[in-house]
């Protein structure tokens, strides 16, 4: 009977790790969209699935660091740059592209800066998903399975 009550009991933990993970995601991405409306980045990008083809997206002139996350380097700019990789002469290169200038950064509101780093730190949540989905597809290609428990970290 115990090991019955068990594996329900590991079944329902799975469930819920994959509802967790969809629901958080879901969020995730309309926060995600409703940012990229605000922050005018249509002008540059028109549509927002497009900006997933970025390799990645940075931020110059507010920090992205764990201690310093949010603070400004004075006399800089603020700006959101994409990377991306363009063939030249057979060979890759990264290219920096800008996606919104937003001036000097002592002069932002600070609404608007931390809008600009929450839409940097959920783009980089939302690529991360697309990398477990990528891999989790793999190893369902290679004949494994992945438990869904794994996939959120306490």
């Amino acid at each position: 009977m115990s090991d019955k009550l068990d594996r329900l009991k590991a079944l329902a933990d799975k469930a819920t790790a994959i509802s967790t993970y969809e629901i958080e995601r879901k969020k995730n991405l309309n926060r995600l969209k409703a940012l990229y409306e605000t922050l005018r980045l249509k002008e540059k990008v028109p549509a927002f699935k497009d900006l997933f083809a970025f390799k990645a997206i940075n931020l110059s002139g507010i920090s992205l660091g764990g201690e310093s996350l949010g603070k400004i380097s004075e006399g800089k700019y603020a700006q959101i740059i994409a990377i991306t990789y363009v063939e030249e002469e057979g060979r890759k290169r990264a290219k920096n592209i800008s996606l919104r200038y937003f001036g000097r950064v002592e002069q932002l509101d600070e609404s608007l800066k931390g809008e600009i780093v929450e839409f940097i730190l959920r783009w980089r949540l939302e690529k991360s998903f697309m990398g477990v989905d990528h891999y989790r597809q793999l190893l369902k290609k290679a004949g494994r399975t992945v438990p869904a428990k794994s996939l959120l970290r306490d």
